[in-house]
């Protein structure tokens, strides 16, 4: 195949069928996942302990994790990592236990997640932009009996840690000199030290709780249209199945256009910018388990800011990032680009918001080394779902790609239950529907809500509330979101719960909250209110009253007032699509 042929050289279907043949990297295989026959890579890493041990065994001479001035090897990683399980130990945590991390992008976030999984307790990461009532649910919900905190999170929780029966402990790590927590709160420097003390921790082997591939790893909480978040409950399959389907994805790109796919080198490790929260499944899920296997680097930033990416990407020879349109555009925009040698980038990827087609033609223009990347993916399919890269991604830049081959996607009329059997009733090639998608990255169901799991989950399959089609060869486009939510530069905002506290104001007769379009954000939060004959109320004001109730990134960004009780249809809906056109496009932001 050293001959590069006609685009494409061979069909979706062919490559797939050469990348899983028996004795290949991707081989599939069928096994019994709750019930449900599945197509599984045989080649995964059965859990996540195995690939700690893969991680583990790069040794003290590769770097893993970079952090403002911070580096910690493989090895140092591995030494903290075990401090952590074993003071989780010394608690009483076993299997199946929930032990929350809230904080944001920091080598301690990694090493306290695995170090719950080797006890086999259920990790819960928690949205670092949440409020302290947000991050107080999360603990009540998922029943953590531990949380781990950075100093700023634990500041927002510190009042209502009390409103939280089942939490036993609290570690805060990053606290200033002279913190002192009271009962039931210590410092996570107490058991490893800094990031430079890593290294001089002792060895310590690891766990050796029994753990199989469909127990439960992960409670990663998102949203319904009720605005109610849900722990939706990942296992360890889930998330290895994204260490094979990332690099499938990279490797039929080659066959597609007639070349064999590189075997991996790892003389020659990897580097991800990861700008993105590692509380995500893009984070936790799509970038940090295939990194780990890889013996990779992961760069992490205290917040997002393009110029410093630039100079990180330069200094670190970065070879991925991306996450969101909004960091690719970002970028590409920044005036000192040109003054920055750029050549490691390998890829440039993003999902989780709207992107104009011109942004791959820009990625393949001014990165000519990285090919543009997009997928589609939710936290119940415990992120990426279906991969688009390369010249595929250049010829279909309005499709989010096709499912790997152990996975499946139909789509479906969405007002229909749910079929029996759930295979049954898929629409024709072309048509809109509701996507639906089956195979081993689906999570188990959300975390003690059993009506809302029966609805969304049956027989493997999960109702993802998006509207799409999928053509003949198995690209998907996303259409539309039959869910009431809009994505802020890769933020779930859900509707409702931003017109709940809307409504409180005493003034506000009517609310509809709209995804205004963003150029580079995809689209941001903005409200039409219709007020109460003879209130009043100002913009400033309701912002305020959002701003005091949610997570910054979910206040409305502009408020407009509608003179009469705002427009509905025959069921007494709000006509949102009307309303859209307030904000089309002569208001959206540059």
């Amino acid at each position: 195949m050293s001959e590069t042929k006609s685009w494409p050289a061979l069909s979706i279907a062919e490559a797939h069928a050469i990348l899983t043949a028996p004795g290949a990297r991707f081989e599939v295989e069928e096994v019994v996942i709750r019930g449900v026959p599945a197509r599984v890579f045989k080649n995964a890493p059965p859990t996540l302990r195995h690939v700690f041990e893969t991680a583990r065994g790069f040794g003290a001479d590769r770097t893993f994790i970079v952090y403002e001035d911070e580096r910690a090897s493989y090895d140092a990683f591995a030494r903290a990592t075990l401090a952590i399980a074993a003071d989780l130990t010394a608690r009483g945590v076993k299997k199946g236990d929930r032990v929350a991390i809230a904080m944001r992008n920091l080598p301690e976030w990694v090493a306290s997640f695995h170090a719950g999984l080797m006890l086999g307790a259920v990790m819960t990461p928690l949205n670092a932009w949440w409020t302290g009532a947000e991050l107080a649910y999360g603990l009540r919900d998922s029943g953590a009996r531990i949380a781990i905190l950075d100093h700023e999170r634990y500041e927002r929780l510190a009042g209502v840690l009390g409103d939280c029966p089942a939490l036993e402990h609290a570690y805060v790590a990053r606290a200033p000199e002279g913190f002192a927590g009271g009962t039931g709160v210590s410092t996570l420097e107490a058991l490893t030290g800094t990031v430079a003390q890593w290294p001089h921790l002792p060895q310590r082997p690891t766990p050796t709780v029994p753990l199989h591939p469909d127990d439960g790893a992960a409670i990663c909480y998102t949203s319904g249209t009720t605005g109610q978040p849900k722990g939706a409950l990942l296992t360890h399959r889930n998330i290895t199945c994204n260490i094979m389907s990332g690099a499938l994805n990279l490797a039929r790109r080659y066959l597609r256009r007639g070349e064999e796919p590189p075997a991996p080198d790892p003389a020659k490790p990897r580097c991800t910018l990861l700008v993105v929260p590692l509380f995500h499944v893009t984070g936790l899920s799509s970038n940090l388990g295939p990194l780990m296997v890889a013996g990779g680097k992961l760069v992490l930033m205290h917040r997002w800011d393009a110029g410093k990416a630039l100079r990180i990407i330069e200094a670190e020879r970065v070879t991925a990032t991306g996450g969101v349109p909004t960091i690719a555009w970002q970028l590409i925009e920044h005036p000192d680009r040109p003054n920055h040698d750029l050549s490691s980038l390998e890829a440039v990827s993003y999902g989780g918001a709207p992107s104009a087609p011109e942004l791959v033609r820009l990625i393949a223009e001014v990165f000519p080394s990285a090919a543009p990347g997009n997928a589609w993916g939710m936290t119940e399919t415990s992120a990426t779902f279906t991969g688009h890269n390369g010249e595929d991604y250049e010829r279909r830049p309005w499709s989010c790609g096709v499912a790997n081959p152990t996975g499946e996607v139909k789509v479906i009329d969405p007002a229909s239950a749910w079929p029996e059997p759930a295979s049954g009733m898929a629409l024709p090639v072309g048509e809109v529907g509701e996507l639906c998608a089956k195979g081993p990255q689906v999570v188990a169901g959300y975390w003690n809500k059993p009506d809302a799991t029966a609805a969304a989950f049956h027989e493997g399959w999960v109702r993802t509330g998006d509207l799409a089609t999928i053509d003949a060869e198995g690209f998907v486009t996303i259409i539309d979101r039959a869910k009431d939510m809009l994505i802020r530069g890769g933020e779930n905002i859900y509707c409702v719960e931003v017109e709940n506290v809307l409504y409180e104001h005493p003034a506000v007769m009517d609310a509809a909250l709209i995804g205004r379009p963003h150029r580079t954000l995809g689209e941001e939060p903005a409200a039409v209110v219709a007020l109460k004959p003879g209130a009043s109320a100002t913009e400033a004001e309701l912002r305020a009253l959002v701003a005091g109730r949610l997570a910054a990134f979910k206040v409305p960004v502009e408020v407009l007032f509608w003179p009469q009780m705002l427009p509905r249809n025959a069921n007494g809906k709000i006509l949102k699509s009307e309303l859209k056109q307030l904000f089309q496009p002569a208001k959206a932001n540059a």
